[in-house]
């Protein structure tokens, strides 16, 4: 996994953002971790980093969210960028090589493992993966070029876990639970987005699913979905969506949501979303303007795929309890999901 943070780069002036995600799901019991390292910088001013923790569990109602905010921000073993905003990991040259992506206080991320501790909940996870990192966009320019304004990967598109995660009243053993480990950065959010990552499936346990819809403002226009994505299936890697891909159906809501995602040769994936509202987690994600989102994420909910291929029948099915996650990232506030009180930006 070649993966470089972009923050200790940014110029002084410029606002970004920054997201380094994983994700994993029991494959027992509807319980899930969702853990992130994020940075955010507003134009003018100094990076500054958090950590986010969230564990879903069905059984037990609402999910156990915390956020926490730090200035301690840096990548493991980089020297100091020109505006300051990366510092080198303790004990190490500036030029020592390294694995990390990103530090945040005493908390870790690097290819291999995360460590960290967020209010009453710490972690200590190691990770790994057979699979070539995911690059949703479809061509290399994309990462460079200003538009489009978010960039997304996945080093890890389907990773196995082991490690723990402890909370104030249990320890969760993470021994052979499957996921992902994501990444994402840009100037500003997309307008209204989705995130429908699926793994573990009952009829086919080395299947997965990773793809990104956005809709972006423009000025006054709001433009159509545009998905990006891939479905791996029976060792062979699918592409989703693109720019000008046609038959691309959206019907969303914070709680379930059916896509119909096109992909090559008349190929036809049709989605299906569900969550239960008790175990959906509500954030607050800002812009680097200040503007903000409400997102809903639920990294435990069920997901049926159904793969259409002209001239090959009958159709592939392919579901799983609760081995998705679902996110929507959206402007209003009146989608019936409360929103965690840690502020964002």
């Amino acid at each position: 996994m070649s993966v470089v943070a972009v923050f200790p780069n940014a110029k002084q002036r410029s606002g970004m953002y920054e997201s380094f995600y994983l994700r994993a799901v029991s494959p027992n019991e509807p319980v899930g971790v969702w853990i992130r390292y994020t940075v955010h910088k507003r134009p003018g001013a100094p990076a500054r980093g958090s950590l986010w923790c969230t564990v879903f569990d069905a059984r037990r109602g609402r999910p156990f969210q915390h956020k926490l905010t730090s200035e301690d921000l840096g990548v493991p073993g980089k020297a100091p960028s020109a505006s300051g905003e990366a510092h080198a990991w303790p004990g190490k040259a500036p030029s020592a090589p390294t694995a990390g992506w990103i530090s945040i206080g005493e908390a870790t991320l690097s290819a291999e493992e995360a460590r960290g501790t967020c209010g009453e909940a710490s972690w200590s996870l190691r990770f790994a993966s057979a699979e070539p990192e995911l690059r949703h966009l479809p061509r290399s320019w994309m990462y460079r070029a200003p538009l489009p304004r978010t960039k997304l990967t996945s080093p890890a598109p389907a990773a196995t876990f082991e490690g723990t995660v402890e909370l104030p009243d249990r320890s969760l053993n993470l021994q052979g639970w499957r996921g992902m480990v994501g990444h994402n950065w840009g100037a500003e959010h997309a307008e209204r987005w989705i995130w429908l990552h699926g793994i573990d499936f009952a009829q086919d346990g080395d299947a997965w699913l990773d793809v990104a819809l956005g809709r972006i403002r423009i000025g006054p226009w709001l433009t159509p979905w545009v998905a990006n994505g891939a479905l791996s299936l029976e060792g062979r890697r699918i592409p989703l969506g693109g720019l000008g891909a046609r038959g691309l159906l959206v019907a969303e809501t914070s709680k379930r949501a059916r896509l119909s995602l096109p992909g090559p040769n008349g190929l036809t994936l049709d989605a299906h979303i569900d969550t239960l509202a008790e175990s959906i987690a509500g954030w607050s994600y800002a812009d680097p303007d200040g503007s903000l989102h409400d997102v809903s994420n639920c990294s435990i909910a069920a997901l049926t795929l159904t793969v259409r291929q002209p001239g090959a029948t009958p159709a592939r099915t392919l579901s799983t309890a609760f081995g998705a996650a679902y996110e929507l990232g959206m402007r209003e506030h009146d989608h019936g999901i409360p929103i965690a009180p840690f502020p964002d930006g």
